[in-house]
């Protein structure tokens, strides 16, 4: 156990210190071609251009790190070969904007190799056409849910750092030492960056990054072990067993990771939801970001910040104590309605 520690230790701190080392280089690499990012005056408003080149800054020590210290296997190349695509693609959008269609045709691509891998459903109730589909769906609508909430400093890269750290400990918990290890050597790198992205950024993510980070993160809750005794549903289990057979597994894999990735996921579908009802298709950008919203109501970034990571830390502990099975399902749904609302008032109230 000793040796598993430190192992973890090493690859936090390794990650972390090579971050630092290489994101300035990073910077100045990016003003140097000119990838910048240019205020725009309509959802960019910085003061000036913004080195673009995050996404490299997040996972060139991420991926050293891995190299030095972690146990690879088929599984893990294909995960490290998914959302390397989905940074490539990134990186194409930032270089060059892509038409709508054809980013997500990049990202349907990187979710296939991720499924080829092996990160889906697998339960005999589905067949594995409806198993690709519903793994499809979760993929997607994280990657475009981190993708989407990128709009502030240091906004992404937090909700990313505390997904991140969420996982790596129930990873650790589960015993899964060699997915926690994986975890900690991303944490360690979006600490890094977060140095660099934390309000005034000195360099952002851009697609390159919040795309690698969202199909990471998407993948994460096929690796671990949840526990199916948590979601027993009686009355449907006796009145309308096909129901149940058909919710159970879904409830299984997807309910937990979706309550860790809440807010960049209610980021996606209010954005859907806000979008439809204006009559602006929702690949377009519009200012209905609650972080745009919450600046002019006069919020500062940085209260921001502290605002959706208490959120995720409340989220966190519903989580334990539903785990605990001091907290049933029932209740952790009402729980997660008052959050629901909460969120709603003090963002557009």
């Amino acid at each position: 156990m000793q040796a598993v520690i430190a192992r973890h230790l090493f690859a936090l701190t390794f990650s972390f210190l090579l971050g630092i080392y290489l994101i300035p280089i990073v910077i100045r690499a990016a003003q140097k071609i000119g990838f910048m990012d240019n205020p725009d005056g309509h959802l960019k408003h910085q003061k000036e251009p913004i080195p673009y080149l995050g996404g490299v800054a997040v996972f060139l020590p991420f991926i050293t790190t891995l190299g030095l210290c972690y146990p690879f296997q088929n599984q893990m190349l294909w995960l490290l070969l998914g959302a390397t695509l989905l940074l490539f693609i990134g990186l194409v959008d930032d270089l060059k904007v892509l038409k709508p269609q054809q980013k997500f045709f990049g990202q349907f691509l990187a979710s296939l190799c991720l499924i080829k891998g092996g990160f889906s459903l697998k339960t005999p109730f589905f067949s594995s056409l409806s198993s690709i589909l519903w793994s499809l769906f979760w993929m997607l609508s994280v990657i475009n849910a981190f993708n989407l909430v990128d709009v502030m400093d240091g906004l992404c890269t937090t909700l990313a750092l505390l997904s991140t750290c969420i996982f790596a400990v129930m990873a650790y918990l589960m015993g899964l030492f060699t997915v926690s290890l994986l975890l900690t050597a991303f944490a360690g790198s979006l600490v890094a960056f977060l140095a660099f992205n934390k309000p005034p950024a000195k360099i952002y993510l851009g697609d390159a990054g919040s795309l690698f980070i969202g199909g990471l993160l998407a993948s994460v809750p096929f690796l671990l072990d949840w526990p199916s005794c948590l979601f027993e549903m009686p009355f449907l289990t006796a009145h309308v067993p096909s129901l149940a057979c058909f919710l159970r597994p879904l409830l299984e894999v997807f309910f937990i990771p979706a309550i860790i990735l809440w807010v960049p996921l209610l980021e996606g579908v209010g954005l859907l939801v806000i979008r439809t009802r204006l009559g602006i298709p929702f690949y377009k950008g519009s200012p209905h970001h609650f972080s745009l919203y919450l600046q002019r109501k006069g919020w500062p970034k940085e209260r921001i910040l502290y605002f959706v990571t208490l959120i995720t830390l409340v989220l966190f502990g519903l989580i334990i104590l539903f785990m605990a099975r001091v907290l049933p399902l029932g209740m952790l749904a009402l729980a997660l309605a008052g959050v629901a609302i909460a969120w709603i008032v003090m963002v557009f109230g």
